[in-house]
This record gives structure tokens, sequence and C-alpha cells, in this order.
């Protein structure tokens, strides 16, 4: 296959690697290609013209746009030419009627994303609409017209179901129109999808952001799937019989230590040779098992630790990093039982000393700034370990790559100034030119700030407020479902053994 690059002179032939190396190159200043395509409305020959470009903060793109000179038929389409996104995310917009802002707000659709309009009960599904950079009305308009498209046939071989779109058609034209109201959702399991937050850097009311963990079939789907083939049983049984000679067997690191303090536990049985095991934590105690990179699911091995906080509790920390795509992820997770209550810290940031307390997020957590009206809902960050000078640091990344598509060169300047007023504001919370306070509220109380003092009673900027969930609270977190009455039979059975 052979493509055309537009010059002033005569039309230079380039070979699939040259477009390649485009589409691979790190600047932005890839040249505009031209491919002859296959017109769908006439038969002809029309011209596809694509082009790479890197929207600032945000993604590489891959712009196309198809026009046929026969028949007048054009489209366009936008393809992500980057990696996909280690979570998948999922937009809830609530749109009121008769605000016309709201239907401009522009929106990233990607070839994976699903929108969905519950009012209506009305979804578009990926393979519905290909990628493309529109508005939340110009999405809606563009669904509205393919479905009156083939309304003329309808009516000729089915008249009912014909009947039936006519119907839905004024409703969804009535919200495309502001008449109704209805909530806009949008979910990408591969994370590349956008909606604009107007009010960025701060959080717009009406504009819910969650990300997740994809799925295995969300996995399949996007064409990640891990290979899960394991070798045929006695393989190695046979190859060692031919050689004739014994194999050491390899076994990852970590696994040597912790498998021996788990076989010492269990003939001792004794819990002063657990808490002698644990007290103190080695690096032979680090627990390696296999996994799946998240970012291209190729094999990659995860390391577990166990480790307890003094003032805190007994935490989780893995990390796993992938040799063929370089992503590294680490995250902690809490050990021990759930609390019964939740926990807001709360930090007044005075000097140096403070931007290097030790600080544990967990995924659970919001973090607030009152000085700057920011404030951060759970799971945003994830669950990571930093110092509160690093979490300013993700703070700023966060936004940049969440909303970062609107800070480009496209945003007015009036947006763009309130932009970098934000980041001035943030950088001036590390330089410390005023006193700050940071809010950490997490509902399952696993979150925590290191003390400045060697006694934690004695760190006067550092207070924690413990208080009650609601039930909204233990619902989202699915505590209110959660049953253990089992559990709890078995241990009073094996307590009276004991006695």
């Amino acid at each position: 296959m052979e493509t055309k690059t537009a010059t002033q002179g005569a039309p230079q032939i380039v070979d699939v690697g040259s477009v390649v190396e485009a589409v691979s190159a790190q600047d932005s200043d890839a040249p505009l290609y031209e491919i002859e395509s296959l017109c769908m409305r006439c038969g002809e020959n029309g011209i596809t013209r694509f082009l790479l470009t890197l929207i600032p903060h945000f993604r590489k793109i891959l712009l196309s746009a198809f026009e046929c000179p026969h028949c007048g038929e054009r489209n366009n389409e936008v393809q992500f030419a980057g990696e996909i996104q280690p979570k998948g995310c999922h937009y809830i917009l609530e749109v009121p009627s008769g605000d016309e802002k709201m239907f401009n707000r522009q929106v990233v659709k990607s070839e994976t994303a699903t929108i969905k309009i519950p009012e209506l009960d009305f979804e578009i599904p990926p393979e519905a609409q290909r990628g493309s950079l529109s508005t939340v009305e110009g999405i809606l308009v563009r669904a509205a017209d393919e479905l009156e498209a083939l309304q003329e046939e309808r009516k000729k071989v089915d008249p009912q179901t014909a009947e039936a779109i006519d119907e839905f058609l004024i409703k969804l034209r009535a919200c495309a129109t502001g008449q109704s109201q209805f909530t806009f959702t949008l979910d990408d399991p591969a994370g590349n999808s956008f909606i604009e937050n107007p009010y960025a850097p701060s959080p717009d009311p009406t504009l819910t952001i969650k990300f997740y963990e994809r799925t295995p079939e969300q996995h399949a789907a996007l064409g990640y799937l891990a290979d899960t083939s394991q070798g045929e049983p006695g393989a190695e049984n046979t190859l060692e019989g031919t050689n004739n000679v014994p194999q050491r067997q390899e076994e990852p690191h970590g696994s040597v230590g912790a498998r021996a303090g788990r076989r010492a536990i269990a003939q001792g049985n004794s819990t002063e040779i657990a808490d002698a095991l644990f007290r103190y934590s080695a690096p032979e105690e680090v627990m390696t098992f296999p996994s799946t990179c998240g970012a291209c699911a190729a094999k990659c091995e995860c390391r577990m630790f166990l480790t307890n906080i003094p003032y805190f509790q007994e935490v989780i920390v893995m990390a796993s990093s992938c040799d063929a795509c370089g992503y590294r992820n680490s995250e902690v997770k809490p050990g021990g039982r759930i609390p019964d209550k939740g926990k807001r810290i709360m930090v007044r940031v005075k000097n140096i000393k403070d931007l290097s307390r030790d600080v544990i997020k967990s995924d659970t957590a919001s973090v607030k700034i009152p000085e700057l009206e920011l404030e951060l809902t759970s799971g945003t960050l994830g669950g990571l370990v930093t110092t509160v000078e690093g979490l300013i640091s993700k703070i700023g990344e966060s936004l940049e790559r969440v909303h970062g598509f609107t800070f480009g060169d496209s945003l007015d300047d009036t947006k763009k100034s309130k932009w970098k007023e934000f980041r001035a504001k943030l950088d001036k919370l590390k330089s410390l030119e005023e006193p700050w306070s940071l809010i950490i509220d997490d509902a399952l109380a696993n979150s925590f700030v290191a003390p400045a003092t060697d006694e934690i009673k004695d760190d006067t900027q550092l207070t924690f407020e413990e208080y009650e969930r609601s039930w909204e609270q233990n619902e989202e977190l699915g505590l209110n479902d959660m049953d253990t009455s089992s559990a709890d039979v078995a241990y009073t059975c094996a307590d009276e053994k004991k006695d």
C-alpha cells in the first residue's frame, strides 16, 4: 500500500513505513497525508486526509477527514494514536433545560466509548459512532440525524417501528435543543474520552468523573487479552529426563522468606512467633506473584509488602512494573478490619517540615484545600504514598491530565489566564508564602498524615476527627449489604474450641 502526501509540486510517493514513523514521531510537525478511499455513498473514489497531532496536556490523536468530489459526501473521525489509559473513565453530566452553555461543552468520544441518556433509555454503543470531537449538542443532533436518515424506507417496510422512532426523535430533539432536562453519561473503558469542565480547575457541580478498573471482558473488547495459556503438564519432567541433569527450580524473589515465615507460624502455632516474624520487615519477605500490565496486558510481576505504620495501622504496599511498555504503578491497600467510623485529617502547613510530612491517601479519600476552593472526590488520585508537597504536585498533574484539553491553544484568553492563576496558586502552596490547610476525608479511615513531632499528641498543627458514616457512604462502599454472619459463627466456634 502506498500513500501520497500533498506538496506544492508533484505528489510525493511514500510507503507505509514512513507513515508509521510519522505517527510514532514525538514532534508535532507531522505531515498531512492523503489516500484514495472508496465513497460509500456513490461508489467513486474520494480523498481521505489524515494528520497526527498532539492536543496539549491531553492525548496524541489522529485526525482523518474524507471528502468525495463526485457526490459531496464528507465526514471526519478522531482516533487515538497513543496507548490506552491505566483505568477506564465514567462521566455523568446533569444537563438542565434552557442552559445553552451546557450544550456547547466540548466532548471527545473515543471509538470505545458508550453514551447513554437514562431518561430516554437511549444508548449510543461504540460501533454506532466512531471517535469524534464534538459538543454535547453535536452528538445528540448527529444521533437524531442518523436515526432519521432511513425513516422513509422504514415507513414502507415497517410503519409501526417508523412511527415509534418518530415519537422518540421528538423527545431526542427536545433534549438537543434544551427543552428537556436529561443526564448525559459517557463511559470509556480505554479512558481516552473527555467532557469539558468550563469551571476547571474548580470542581463542576453538574459533572461527576469516576475512574475504575477494567474487567476481563472490557480488556477483551479492547483487544488486550492476557496470555493465560500454561505449559503442557509434565513438560519440565520430560526435559529433565532427557538431559538427566537435575534442574534448579527458579522461584520469584521474596517467596522463599514468605513461605518459610508461614511454615514457622503453622508449626509453632503461637502468636509470639508470629509477632516476632512480622515485627521487623526484610526484603526477603516481599511477596512476588504474576500479574498483567494494566496498559499493554503483557505479563509482569507485582510485589506485595506488608508493614505496620506507627500511630496508624497495618498496610499492604503493592508495586508492579512492566518490562514490555515501561508502565509502573504502585498503590497502598489497607490491612485489617473495616473501621467503625470515618476519619477527617486536618493539617496546617506553615513551614518546610510540614511539606515533608509523609502522607498515605487511600482510594476512598477526598482531598480539600479551602484556600483554593479545591476539592478532589474519592478515587481521583487513587491510593498513593507521598508527602504533602508530592500530593500538591500530583494534584496539578492530575488536573492537567483530566482537564488538559481545555487548556490548549484553542482556549480563550479569559479561561487560559484563570488556569495560569490557579497554577500560580498551587506553586505558592509549595513555596509557603502563606500558611494553608490540607484536609483529607476518608470514610474508611485508611488515610494517614505523619506527625512532625515524636509524640503525635504534641503536634498542634495536625488534628484528627472521627465521625459516623452516613447511610449513603456505607451504600457506596458496599457495607450495607455485607453479611459477615458466617464468618462470625466460624470465629465463635474456633474460640470455643480453644477455651
